[in-house]
């Protein structure tokens, strides 16, 4: 899969979500957009550690002790 970044990657998986849930692709067509999904998720994962390991970096004290920085997501209530 080309280089995407993390918004992109999920732009792309929210879309093959909707197509799987409509139910009105073949079987094969089906797996394919299936193994599609299942790259993307690995994208966004990949693109999620990496932030979470510049977070800790970032907000790592001048002793070396990493502070954990909750953060909420936009979508969370």
């Amino acid at each position: 899969m080309e280089k995407i970044n993390f918004e992109e990657a999920m732009n792309e998986l929210e879309l093959s979500v909707r197509k799987l849930e409509a139910g009105n692709m073949s079987l094969d067509d089906s797996l394919l957009e299936f193994e599609k999904a299942i790259k993307l998720v690995k994208t966004c994962n990949e693109r999620l550690e990496v932030a979470e390991q510049r977070v800790r970096m970032l907000t790592a004290s001048l002793d070396g002790a990493v502070t954990d920085v909750p953060f909420a997501l936009e979508n969370e209530n």
